[in-house]
């Protein structure tokens, strides 16, 4: 029998996380726009959040692919952060996230940034271990799920340039 198979598997649905959080003040540069490492850092939890979820363990970011800034967040405006699982490897998983900002008095929301990463999960010992496979449902998940294969293969390719 293949292992592959005979592993257990989720949907990405199971994984998706939606984060929501208002700009205040101390969140903005001088111009009163959200602070480019305070996004990455609401990212990052959200992404760690849809990994945990899918994969029941303590998971860490192992890389971060672009992340273009598409749009200003503004002060008093809401970041609306959501993350799932895309694509399930050996030890790793990409997780993207689409951050849009929405204007509470008009209610329009915009898109802001999409960005993907790689996240490992560690069982007790601190070592990577298997997560189950995603079962993409959708036709923008089953996309989502061959579009990271060539990601990772990106990657991977950069890093053993770099070596």
């Amino acid at each position: 029998m293949n292992k592959q198979n005979d592993a257990p598997r989720h949907s990405v649905r199971a994984s998706q996380v939606e984060m929501t959080e208002l700009v205040l003040p101390n969140d903005t540069n001088q111009l009163g726009n959200l602070l480019g490492g305070r996004l990455m850092h609401l990212m990052d939890i959200a992404m760690a959040i849809a990994a945990a979820r899918h994969s029941g363990l303590v998971c860490v970011t192992a890389s971060v692919d672009e992340i273009n800034f598409l749009h200003p967040i503004k002060l008093a405006q809401v970041v609306i952060l959501e993350a799932s699982v895309n694509r399930v490897f050996r030890t790793s998983m990409e997780v993207g996230v689409k951050v849009y900002c929405e204007d509470l008095k008009s209610g329009k929301r915009t898109h802001t940034n999409s960005a993907y990463m790689t996240f490992v999960g560690l069982n007790a010992e601190g070592r990577p271990t298997a997560s189950p496979q995603v079962i993409p449902e959708t036709e923008e998940e089953q996309r989502r799920f061959d579009e990271a294969l060539q990601r990772r293969e990106n990657r991977l390719e950069r890093k053993r340039r770099k070596a």
